[in-house]
């Protein structure tokens, strides 16, 4: 294994971050270039905003960024029983994703609620074993311990809830990527002091440069498109990374934007459904993004950067406050 080999040979910390960037990226870029053509075309999105644009760009390529994203996690994280459960989670979350995109008719949302809840139970479940129910309020420096059983409900819900916001999120040109660098950013100095192994610092940091790779693609305007492939997945790792650093509740504030955008639109569809409320966020355009673009006017790149600007804000701020 090339982490070992690395290891003995006494690589610098600095190094280790070059290579591990460098090689993340790319292996996307390659992956990208030599396998674009392969991926499912959109049929375009009939509700939503702009939707139409996006008909006949290459969608799915999310299967393209999350194996390139396992590769260099197999290359350079340590293949324990938890890594291995947790690459595994990640792959049938990527697949399942990619079925979706790729099927004539959309998986239903029974059949990808079940799929979310057997990897959602699989992960929080590991997490719990190999790293215990003691959880910190990182910015208050705080611990305490929380009983097995409801820390596993929590984790599901937190899983479930990173998966379905991340994958909300995918409906303007770079926005996914760029919250879920930002997102991604502000765990990484929780996992530098809490980490142990460092596995889970090494992946997010190789998963922020996967996305840089994509970004160059889907910038707007984009010539290929992630799909549920990627953003469903990207969200299990988001949640992961956070579970893992010890500081689950820090998703909150870490994640704020991707929550908003994508979180109102399934407080909106629950309320409609379960209370029959139909007068709830009846002004209000969801996701966010397309309020901000249909009811504000506002353009593609300013949804990008006004939305990303608030959450690397708020990573920075986190950064200022783990000092």
């Amino acid at each position: 294994m090339i982490y070992q080999l690395l290891q003995n040979a006494g690589l610098s910390a600095g190094l280790w971050l070059i290579l591990t960037a460098a090689s993340a990226f790319i292996l996307t870029m390659l992956g990208i270039v030599c396998f674009r053509k392969a991926l499912p075309k959109d049929q375009g999105r009939e509700f939503a905003v702009n939707g139409a644009l996006s008909q006949g760009k290459p969608r799915g390529a999310g299967i393209i960024l999350i194996i390139a994203f396992i590769l260099v996690s197999v290359l350079f994280v340590p293949l324990s029983v938890e890594y291995a459960i947790y690459l595994a989670a990640i792959f049938i979350e990527m697949m399942s994703g990619y079925l979706d995109d790729a099927s004539e008719k959309p998986w239903g949302e029974l059949k990808k609620g079940i799929i979310d809840l057997v990897v959602a139970g699989t992960v929080s479940g590991t997490v719990y074993y190999f790293r215990g129910g003691t959880v910190s309020l990182a910015l208050l420096g705080v611990e305490f311990t929380i009983p097995a059983a409801v820390y596993i409900i929590l984790g599901i819900i937190l899983i479930w809830a990173s998966i379905n916001v991340t994958n909300c999120s995918d409906g303007v040109d770079g926005l996914c990527g760029m919250l879920s660098i930002a997102a991604l950013a502000a765990v990484l100095p929780v996992l530098m002091q809490a980490n142990y192994d460092g596995g889970m610092f090494t992946m997010v940091w190789m998963l922020i440069f996967v996305l840089a790779a994509y970004l160059w693609f889907n910038c707007s305007p984009s010539s290929l498109l992630m799909g549920d492939a990627g953003s469903r997945a990207i969200g299990l790792i988001l949640a992961m990374a956070f579970m893992v650093s010890g500081s689950p509740f820090l998703f909150i504030p870490a994640a704020l934007m991707l929550i908003i955008d994508g979180g109102l639109g399934l407080l909106k569809l629950t309320v409609l459904r379960v209370l029959k409320i139909k007068s709830f966020m009846q002004n209000i355009r969801t996701p966010i993004h397309d309020h901000a673009r249909k009811n504000k006017g506002w353009s593609d790149t300013q949804v990008v950067i006004r939305f990303t600007m608030i959450q690397a804000i708020i990573a920075a701020l986190i950064w200022a406050a783990l000092q």
